[in-house]
């Protein structure tokens, strides 16, 4: 027994000293985390939002899991910082950090920093850097970035820094996504050789030619720095000064054009003086709707006197208003031309004008050139049927008017305007902006008026066709209201790529065609727009279409930096909506997929939309896995 005892010691020792070489370096390292950890804590201010990292709790990693708020693990490391949204200021101690060996990102977006630049170069070993919406000022030293090889994201957006653009981010050799807008950065842009993925100097003081290895960019990666030229920007000129000659030409050419517009106004007066007639009353008086609609006061086949002469009778069938539904009062065109007007829009698509009748609602007439290549029948018919639709989010058809040059839509008026102007337009108007509850409000909406289309419209394969933001209506408690639908049978076909949304699909600019599936690409779009608070326009790129690239935008950007650098700050994301929010835009990425095959249905995507709720229910490691 004695025997066997001894037989055993030696593998026991072995196994206890196995066991030591394993647990003491990993309690070792764990205790030097949480020590460099809690010394860059006390280099912050407002630091509450970290009261998980403290010494007597447990180590900040325990494997890949963190036990710290805002700490990335890695088989007990900590490989990274995300400290984002806390509202922390002070300055990034680097010494601190340096002390952790298996650093390899941080992002501190959404705080207010507004030190100069930390020494950063320290942290040879980081990967990402995401320092965007701070209050950082300064210059940016030249060699900021000097030996770091590993570096591949850096995102500086929104800070007050100044200055050249540090020459040591054209070295850095794995760098694929740079984002420097929203600074003051000043100087010509360094010439960067490497195969950038995202880039974005937007809204700088940088001036001189871009280089040529970013003229592929897109355009709006350069807007706001007014001095910049060269692809994909306008050319520059050859002659930075005006010679003396050109001056005087300039204003010659300006002299001219001055006296001419003084000539055309005085005639323009005179010619109204002469209209004038003291037999004229104001009951005959053409209005200034009547003007601007252009509605004849002959039919299609009667002359002027013989028109005005049965219209004041109310005789002539001709000038009478179309009403589509029974419930509202009627009313006739005469009424309708004598209100007093105000212009709402005009495109080459149509002229939208706001009608005040004497003794009735307001109302909006909508004029549209594009559908003459429709027969009165065929038009009359599509409009009876456009007029039995009925659901709150749609804009209901109250009345419309034919003539074969030209078509009258009337509407009622809606207050609050577009949803266009309370996105990107309500600094403007004095609006507060439109926050989440609101925004995810609004696209259930829109989400329902689609879906209603559909199955009232079934024959028409894009029962909206002109989806976009100026084409929703907000009401008083800000629900949507779509108008502008179910108008592609009735559009002039040869002019319809170039008015209506649904042309401008990925199936009809790839095979010239749009599908069931067209009206879907056109809400992603538009959620899209919603989310970001962006315009689809500013991301045009030649020969595509530009909501589609939209859509490349928001895909290029990695899921982790959506909340820094997709949402629209204005939404005021937190801990509560983001994982939402984040639903909602993963949804609207999978509605505009350019794929048709892979692009969701309408029903699955209103399905998806109508279970999005205004807080998160899930946990927030799941917010961007898909």
């Amino acid at each position: 027994m004695a025997l066997n005892n001894i037989t055993w010691c030696p593998f026991i020792f072995i196994l206890l000293l196995l066991l030591l070489l394993y647990v003491i370096p990993s309690y070792a390292n764990g205790a030097s985390d949480t020590e460099s950890l809690l010394k860059f804590k006390e280099s912050l201010q407002n630091n509450n939002a970290l009261s998980s990292w403290n010494a007597s709790s447990i180590p900040p990693c325990s494997g890949d899991a963190a036990n710290w708020y805002g700490i990335l693990c890695y088989k007990g490391h900590t490989w990274g910082l995300r400290l984002e949204n806390m509202g922390l200021k002070g300055v990034i101690d680097v010494d601190s950090l340096k002390e952790l060996p298996y650093l390899r990102t941080i992002s501190f977006i959404n705080n207010d920093f507004d030190s100069t630049w930390p020494e950063l170069h320290k942290l040879v070993g980081l990967k990402t850097i995401y320092l965007s919406n701070n209050k950082f000022s300064g210059e940016v030293p030249a060699q900021a970035f000097e030996g770091m090889q590993w570096l591949k994201k850096i995102h500086l957006s929104n800070n007050h820094f100044t200055g050249a653009i540090p020459t040591s981010l054209a070295s850095l050799p794995r760098l694929i996504d740079l984002r420097l807008d929203g600074n003051k950065f000043s100087g010509t842009i360094p010439n960067f050789q490497q195969m950038l993925k995202s880039f974005t100097v937007a809204n700088n003081q940088l001036e001189g030619e871009i280089p040529a290895s970013l003229s592929k960019m897109l355009a709006s990666s350069f807007s706001g720095n007014e001095k910049l030229c060269g692809a994909p920007l306008g050319a520059c000129s050859s002659n930075k000064k005006k010679s003396t000659v050109s001056v005087v030409v300039v204003a010659v050419l300006v002299s001219v054009a001055l006296i001419v517009i003084i000539g055309a106004l005085i005639l323009l007066v005179l010619r109204r003086r002469r209209k004038q007639a003291p037999t004229v009353t104001r009951e005959n008086s053409p209005s200034s709707l009547e003007k601007k609609v252009g509605a004849m006061e002959s039919s299609d086949e009667g002359s002027h006197r013989s028109t005005r002469s049965s219209r004041s009778q109310g005789s002539n069938n001709s000038m009478k208003l179309s009403f589509v539904r029974d419930d509202r009062d009627q009313f006739d065109l005469q009424e309708l031309l004598r209100a007093s007007a105000e212009i709402l829009g005009s495109g080459c698509y149509s002229s939208s004008y706001k009608a005040g009748l004497l003794n009735g609602p307001t109302m909006v007439v909508k004029r549209f050139k594009q559908m003459n290549n429709v027969g009165r029948e065929e038009f009359q018919e599509h409009m009876r049927r456009l007029g039995r639709l009925n659901h709150p989010n749609l804009l209901p058809l109250v009345a419309y008017y034919y003539r074969k040059e030209e078509k009258l839509l009337v509407t009622d008026y809606v207050q609050n305007g577009s949803l266009a102007v309370r996105l990107h337009g309500y600094h403007a108007v004095g609006q507060p902006s439109l926050d989440w509850p609101t925004r995810l409000k609004i696209v259930k909406g829109i989400a329902k008026g689609v879906e209603y289309l559909y199955k009232e419209l079934p024959s028409i394969i894009a029962p909206h066709g002109h989806l976009k933001s100026s084409n929703v209506l907000l009401n008083e408690s800000l629900e949507p209201i779509l108008t502008d639908y179910g108008l592609v049978p009735v559009i002039n076909q040869d002019l319809a790529p170039e008015i209506m949304v649904s042309y401008k699909s990925p199936e009809y600019l790839q095979h010239g065609r749009i599908t069931k599936k067209t009206d879907v690409w056109s809400l992603g779009i538009l959620i899209l727009e919603i989310l970001t608070g962006k315009l689809p326009t500013n991301f045009l790129q030649q020969g595509k279409g530009s909501e589609l690239s939209m859509a490349n935008w928001v895909d290029s950007v990695v899921p982790e930096e959506w909340t820094s650098e997709v949402f629209d700050k204005d939404m005021e994301v937190t801990k509560n909506n983001e994982g939402e929010m984040v639903k909602l835009l993963k949804i609207a990425l999978a509605s505009c997929e350019l794929d048709i095959d892979k692009r969701w249905d309408l029903k699955e995507a209103v399905e998806n939309i109508l279970e999005v709720k205004e807080r998160d229910h899930n946990d927030q490691e799941d917010f961007y896995s898909s």
